[in-house]
This record gives structure tokens, C-alpha cells and sequence, in this order.
């Protein structure tokens, strides 16, 4: 069977390129088992062709009303689906939907009728909510990485940009490649509204929430900007806990030379 991606690049660089930080994610030991979600809004590489195309899946609810999601297209990593295998073979295990114009169900419609993950209707709250504030990004990621989750098991790293400001201190890259820091959102049910909910508001301030105890949510322009993001914050997680391994507090970036940073990159404050 023919699939959507042929003769049609740009569709396929973003499908392949969301493959390839799957991998990576298996590799990192961030997606144990079925753990992890990337969806990605590819609206804009949709041409007639395609929406043309029949649903090849019953109609399914997404529990809410979405109203900036009508006509939009995704692509969505499969429920129980492994990032490793989706790593070599994204369109057997992710699928393209498109939203109907209820604004409150969808269909799949390519390559196959592989459903998408359970925690669908948090990541389209999610893009419904980045459309409506006119943002550029197009992709979100829910991944596991170790380091970062071992953090929410300290309450204080849970109170506000505590987190953030250790992490941003312990090597320069950090503040300048994740310049909002790292949002933390007190433990929710896994795939709660509660959860959905709380993640939307934490993304007022922040591109990258930490789910306690869970893992993060990320969202940017494509997917490797939204892994690039968590990569860089595990990094600093790594730094910190190898100096405590060593057996010392490390000092970490004084504010002053935070403040520096902030000037020399034209970061946000």
C-alpha cells in the first residue's frame, strides 16, 4: 500500500524526524515499555490530495470540544505502541488524524488504522491552546527522563523555579537552549483532565512541564526543538547529581552571572 509520506517530503521530514527522537528517547532509557507521546500538528503540509482521503477508522470522540483544531491534521504516536519500534517504522506504529468539523471527534485517515494514544485528548487540549494564543509551535513531546523525575521526589524542588534556577546554574547552554526553565505540576492522575489541565496552565509560562514523579511535557516549533529542550535540562539533572556523588554541594552560576547570560543572549527575564 502506498503511503502518505511518498512524494511528499516535507510531510515525510517531519514523520522521520519525530522516528528519529524516538530513538533517541529508547536509547536515553526515557520510553520504558509503551511510555511516551510525541503528536505533531501537520496542518500545513496537508494539500487536496489529502483531504480527500477517506477515514479508514470509525468516528472517534475526543471528550471535548476543540474549536482552534477544525481541519487540522496529526500525526500521533500509537496507544501501546514502543518509541523504539516506532523508531524504525513511524507510520506502523503513529497514525494521521484528521479533526471533523464538531471540533469534538476525529478520524484516522493514514497509513493505517493504528489508534493513537489514550492521552490524546490532553495533547490536542494542548495544541487547541497553541493555536488559540497564535504560537508558532507545532509539536509536543511526553517523555520520561530519568534524572528530571528523580528530582520530584525532593519536595523542594517542587516549589516554584527552584528547579529551574538550579538547573539553569549548573552549565551556561541551559538557560540559553530552554530560556523559560521548567514548569513543575504537583502529581495528577496519568491522562486526568486534572492533568491536561494543569499542563496548559503551567505552558503560559514555561515550554517545558515536569509532571511530578512522571515525567515532562514539552512543546516547540517541531520535535527535535521540544527534545533538544528536555535534553539540555537531563543534562544539568546530570550535573547536579554527579556532584553530589562526589560528595560535595556544587556552586552552580551565581545570579550575577545568570544575569550576564540573560543580557549576552537577549533572553527572557
Amino acid at each position: 500500500m502506498k503511503s502518505i509520506l511518498e512524494n511528499r517530503p516535507e510531510l515525510a521530514y517531519e514523520v522521520n524526524q519525530a522516528a528519529e527522537v524516538a530513538g533517541y528517547l529508547w536509547q536515553k532509557g526515557w520510553a520504558e515499555r509503551n511510555g511516551g507521546n510525541i503528536t505533531l500538528n501537520i496542518t500545513e503540509y496537508v494539500d487536496d490530495e489529502i483531504k480527500a482521503l477517506p477515514a479508514i477508522s470509525e468516528v472517534k470522540q475526543i471528550g471535548k470540544q476543540l474549536p482552534y483544531l477544525k481541519g487540522c491534521y496529526f500525526y500521533c504516536k500509537g496507544t501501546q505502541m514502543r518509541m523504539r519500534d516506532l523508531a524504525r517504522w513511524p507510520m506502523a506504529n503513529g497514525s494521521i488524524i484528521r479533526i471533523l468539523d464538531d471540533c469534538a471527534s476525529y478520524v484516522i485517515i493514514a497509513d493505517q488504522p493504528v489508534m493513537p494514544t489514550s492521552e490524546l485528548p490532553s495533547h490536542l487540549a494542548v495544541h487547541n491552546y497553541l493555536l488559540e494564543k497564535g504560537s508558532p509551535y507545532r509539536a509536543s513531546l511526553h517523555t520520561h527522563p530519568i534524572e528530571l523525575i528523580a528530582m520530584t521526589h525532593n519536595k523542594k524542588f517542587l516549589e516554584k523555579d527552584v528547579a529551574t534556577n538550579l538547573l539553569w546554574s549548573m552549565i551556561p547552554e541551559t538557560k540559553a537552549f530552554c530560556p523559560r526553565g521548567l514548569g513543575i505540576i504537583p502529581y495528577e492522575l496519568p491522562s486526568s483532565v486534572q492533568l491536561a489541565d494543569a499542563t496548559i496552565e503551567a505552558l503560559n509560562d514555561y515550554d517545558v512541564a515536569m509532571w511530578e514523579k512522571h515525567g515532562v511535557f514539552a512543546v516547540d516549533v517541531d520535535i527535535m526543538s521540544a527534545f533538544d529542550q528536555v535534553d539540555v535540562l537531563n543534562k544539568s539533572a546530570l550535573i547536579y547529581i554527579a556532584a553530589k556523588n562526589m560528595g560535595f554541594e556544587p556552586d552552580g552560576m551565581s545570579q550575577e552571572q545568570m544575569k550576564e547570560m540573560t543580557v549576552a543572549f537577549n533572553l527572557p527575564k
